[in-house]
């Protein structure tokens, strides 16, 4: 549902030809994934998956989509239930989740550091009393790249580090947040359950078996660049013969589901974040769903931050720079 409604909308936008008579290029970046309960991520069901939700159910929607490269990626979390606002640890996860997000757009602006947010993260999911998530990574978005170098690590260990950079203006980034009730320590509990994977760009191979050579046709033709999920292929039972040799030789990134333990609620939320020169803007956000934590940020650091706007007064900063100049002018 959630790829049809994709195409769907896309297949309105952006029909005219570019200037060089050609249609643009639009389709899915991300395919649509449904993590339940402790499921983290990446959880993207075939047409054979007969998990059933239910009412109670913490569920974390992620999908994304191009047009002509230029990526959007989005993800929440809702509790399935008949009205009402959410409470209890549901609550706690993904109050945590809204305000990381909130708080984490503000200290996007040029100039500032990707290493200076793990800290404040850390601290409003201690407000909660949940973990940060082991591993998630905001990733810089480019033209046809949904994973570029410039990264946020939301919770740095001494195994998992992160090379330091500043934010800059006319950057693009996939925000990425998860919080969960238990240790935040995922884990792959069955690799059989990976469906979405890229195509690894910089591998090349001589596929020997007709259908590995089949599918991965199939991959490059459709999904060069972006993320896909095997229910997008035809002949599923020739293509999972065919990916075996694919990720035996590195020619596929696999995106693993990762779990908490049973009766963890984890809580996802990912948004697409544009730097600009007048400001953050956050351009992609799900519907909201009320919650109700019985827990609040009361750190005064972070509470001046989110006091703050996304945006920048230009006027007042040239009033402050031309005073500046002016006064080292006189000196």
């Amino acid at each position: 549902l959630g790829d049809d409604l994709l195409n769907s909308e896309l297949a309105k936008a952006f029909n005219k030809k570019n200037a060089k008579g050609e249609k643009v290029e639009k389709s899915i970046a991300f395919p649509t994934c449904i993590s339940v309960n402790n499921c983290v991520c990446h959880y993207s069901p075939t047409a054979s998956d007969d998990l059933v939700l239910k009412d109670g159910d913490t569920c974390k929607i992620d999908l994304g989509c191009h047009i002509d490269g230029f990526i959007a990626v989005g993800a929440h979390t809702v509790v399935l239930q008949d009205g009402g606002k959410v409470t209890g640890r549901e609550a706690d996860v993904i109050a945590a989740c809204n305000t990381a997000v909130d708080a984490a757009v503000r200290m996007m602006k040029p100039g500032c550091k990707n290493s200076d947010i793990a800290s404040v993260l850390e601290k409003i999911g201690d407000a909660y009393n949940v973990k940060v998530v082991d591993g998630v990574l905001s990733h810089q978005m480019k033209r046809f790249v949904i994973d570029g170098n410039k990264v946020i690590l939301n919770k740095p260990t001494p195994e998992s580090k992160v090379e330091e950079c500043a934010f800059e203006e006319n950057e693009v980034f996939a925000l990425d947040i998860a919080y969960s009730t238990g240790e935040g320590k995922p884990k792959v509990l069955d690799e059989k359950t990976t469906t979405v994977y890229k195509r690894a760009l910089d591998k090349e191979y001589n596929l020997k078996m007709k259908a590995s050579r089949f599918v991965f046709s199939e991959i490059n033709k459709k999904f060069p660049t972006m993320p896909f999920s095997m229910r997008n292929i035809e002949d599923s039972g020739r293509a999972k013969l065919g990916l075996v040799e694919c990720l035996n030789h590195e020619l596929l990134h696999p995106y693993p589901v990762l779990h908490e333990k049973v009766g963890d609620i984890v809580a996802h939320v990912k948004a697409t974040v544009l730097i600009m020169p007048n400001g953050v803007d956050r351009i992609t956000i799900g519907p909201a769903q009320e919650v109700e934590s019985d827990k609040k940020v009361e750190d005064e650091e972070i509470l001046k931050l989110l006091a703050t706007s996304t945006k920048t007064n230009r006027k007042k900063n040239k009033k402050k720079a031309e005073k500046a100049a002016a006064l080292e002018a006189a000196s």
